[in-house]
């Protein structure tokens, strides 16, 4: 394994550093009281390589492995997790589906505009009543002759209102029967294809979480992704890769939450003297800087094992389960150093505070990936 960072970590570390502050950072409370999401940032942030890091650059994606992708998730996340989230979200789920399981054809048609930011990808597996029973899913796709015939809804789905491509899971085969799930890529104009309630979150706020709704939508079988009856074995894989995205965008959330809370326990004094040097403050930062170091090296070996064709169920579920649960402790610790001001808008430490707490129900709960890993360890 390697440690330490690479030129092109240096390079992207350094370039968004500077965009976030010019472009992210003045804005943020805004997004997130008003829930905005803004679409024209994400443009912005594909004409730098930020919405196609792992695609190739046939495809006019960035090229890059998951080092640079792990690296592009934490800095942005250490600004805003809302961003953060919705940057990960476009690149390993909807995009890296597609990239992974897609034919030439469907390469070639989807991920230019993808990698670009001009089109938003989406990623629908969770359904209201089914949560992580995923082999119980009641989105049907009913074959029609040449087409398939799509019914259902999906919640809690990223991008769901703006998304312009959507990969979409069904059920099409029996309730918790092998083999029974299949995935298809979705135009938003695709008639059928019906807007649902946008969800108004504790945070991340800014990243759009909404229903999608199918009803009679048909599509061609040229949309599907691969073979009838694999989609759930693709979502595992997908997964796999997604719980690294998670656990990255904990660790910018947690990073940047010591970040600020050791900024100000620096500059703010109490009986003439920073509280910085007080034991009770000083213990806390050694917590959180230790525990923020031992996530980042769990999200390493995963990316190791990704990068080299390794098996990582058990790996990025360990990643994930821990960085989210730090990415909490750090941001509750820090704003319990802001004091009274962690609990003030004006102040950082509250926003990373809300925003970490998804992190530990995204992309399969702390308690799904406490199964996935003793599911491994059992074998």
């Amino acid at each position: 394994m390697r440690f330490g960072t690479t030129e092109n970590q240096q390079m992207i570390a350094e370039m968004l550093k500077s965009f976030g502050e010019q472009n992210i950072r003045p804005y943020i409370m805004e997004w997130d009281e008003k829930q905005i999401f803004p679409v024209e940032l994400f443009k912005k942030l594909g004409e730098l390589g930020c919405m196609g890091v792992l695609v190739p650059e046939k495809y006019g994606g960035a090229g890059f492995g998951y080092s640079e992708y792990v690296t592009t998730i934490v800095e942005i996340s250490k600004i805003c997790g809302s961003i953060g989230l919705s940057v990960a979200a476009h690149n390993s789920l909807c995009t890296n589906h597609i990239l992974m399981f897609g034919s030439d054809e469907q390469k070639d048609r989807y991920l230019p505009k993808l990698a670009s930011g001009e089109h938003i990808g989406a990623w629908a597996l969770t359904e209201a009543n089914t949560g992580s029973d995923a082999g119980n899913m009641q989105t049907t796709a009913v074959k029609d002759g040449d087409d398939w015939i799509i019914n259902g809804s999906k919640t809690f789905i990223t991008h769901g209102l703006s998304g312009d491509v959507a990969v979409i899971m069904t059920r099409t085969g029996d309730s918790r029967t092998k083999n029974n799930s299949t995935a298809f890529i979705v135009d938003r104009n695709t008639a059928g294809f019906l807007a649902g309630k946008k969800e108004n979150k504790l945070g991340m706020r800014a990243s759009e979480t909404a229903e999608m709704v199918f009803q009679d939508m048909r599509i061609s079988d040229t949309q599907r992704l691969g073979e009838v009856g694999d989609g759930f074995k693709q979502a595992l894989s997908i997964l796999d890769g997604g719980r690294i995205s998670i656990a990255a965008l904990s660790l910018g959330i947690a990073r940047g939450a010591f970040e600020a809370a050791l900024k100000y326990s620096k500059e703010r004094e109490q009986f003439g003297k920073p509280i910085s040097s007080f034991q009770g403050i000083s213990f806390k930062l050694a917590d959180m800087a230790t525990e923020i170091e031992a996530a980042e090296l769990l999200i390493m070996n995963a990316v190791f094992r990704k990068s080299n064709g390794l098996k990582l169920s058990k790996e990025s579920a360990m990643a994930k389960l821990f960085a989210s649960e730090v990415a909490v402790k750090a941001s509750n610790e820090a704003v319990q150093i802001f004091g009274g001001y962690g609990y003030i808008k004006e102040f950082p430490a509250e926003k990373f505070f809300r925003d970490a707490k998804l992190c530990t129900i995204g992309e399969g709960t702390s308690e799904i990936q406490k199964l996935v890993i003793s599911r491994e360890l059992l074998k």
